[in-house]
């Protein structure tokens, strides 16, 4: 049995799948690092909210003043004193690191002798995990540009003014929740299925399997259409133009019912102009686009659901 679990400690080991596990653990603590906080602030909000009175005196923070503490606290000494303390300890980390752990270096490149996994560098995992559901074009050229522009648009389209300086679950539950999913429950699950999972020929391995190079699966994807016993091309691309048509109208009215969910978000909602609101809720349906297709192809082995001679989807 350990000889099995003895390939995932040689994929965790080495070198450059260091920051892997390091994200494992680190991801973890400062999640529950954040709720501690939010969850204090959210107690301390509730209770100013039910006493006006309390809330217009100076005891508005988690940790109010006591006597003997300094009542202004300035960059020096303090601020610049914990950063430099930060910097000295990254930098000894860093040392230690790149003295104990050889660079995960190889030999030179030989055309007549290709790597089996070729894996990206790990944070670029996430990237070729998507060419597995996505044409090359879209994972590697059109997500990568939504994802950018998406994090850029941010600023513009977020209308709620809570929550700044502040740890909150409470006043930014669509946001967390939309980090939550965006980034943590598919950025990074991609990134550990890319380095943990992904074996010889990028076939799928559980951590308790050997990596066999010789593996073979007998797995036929097949598109949408063919289900339903379209065969021509024309047929093809207006049964995908239709589907993709209908998921984005069915998806844009769950995001729109998401985002009238409650009557807090109701009012931030009514806030926005009706260009913010189309990029919101485009964006979330790009984004639940990702989860679906993953779906798709593991459960019904579906590979494109829209097919044109100028794109697949």
């Amino acid at each position: 049995m350990w000889g099995d679990w003895g390939q995932l400690w040689e994929i965790i080991s080495t070198p450059d799948n260091i920051p892997i596990v390091a994200m494992i653990f680190l991801v973890p603590f400062f999640t529950w690092y954040w709720w501690r906080q939010a969850k204090q602030a959210d107690a301390l909000i509730t209770q100013l909210e039910a006493d006006p009175a309390l809330a217009k005196t100076s005891y508005r923070k988690i940790f109010p003043w006591k006597p003997g503490w300094d009542r202004e606290v300035h960059t020096w000494p303090y601020l610049m004193r914990i950063e430099f303390l930060a910097a000295l300890i990254v930098t000894v980390i860093l040392m230690v690191w790149s003295i104990t752990l050889n660079a995960p270096l190889e030999e030179p490149s030989n055309p007549n002798l290709t790597m089996n996994p070729a894996k990206a560098p790990w944070y670029f995992l996430g990237l070729q995990e998507m060419l597995v559901y996505f044409d090359p074009w879209i994972a590697g050229v059109v997500m990568p540009t939504l994802i950018i522009v998406g994090l850029m648009v941010i600023p513009y389209i977020d209308e709620n003014p809570l929550g700044n300086g502040y740890y909150t679950y409470k006043q930014r539950k669509f946001a967390i929740w939309t980090y939550f999913i965006g980034f943590m429950g598919l950025w990074l699950l991609m990134i550990s299925i890319g380095t943990l999972i992904r074996g010889p020929g990028w076939q799928w391995f559980w951590p308790s399997q050997t990596w066999d190079h010789n593996r073979l699966i007998f797995e036929v994807n097949r598109d949408l259409h063919t289900i339903f016993g379209i065969s021509s091309p024309l047929g093809a691309g207006i049964f995908g133009a239709i589907v993709v048509g209908v998921y984005f109208v069915v998806m844009g009215y769950l995001a729109h019912k998401l985002c009238m969910a409650t009557p807090f978000t109701r009012r931030i909602y009514a806030r926005m102009s009706l260009t913010q609101t189309t990029i919101l809720q485009g964006l979330l349906v790009l984004m639940a686009s990702l989860p679906i297709k993953i779906l798709l192809r593991h459960l019904f082995r579906i590979k494109y659901v829209w097919v044109t001679p100028w794109f697949n989807i």
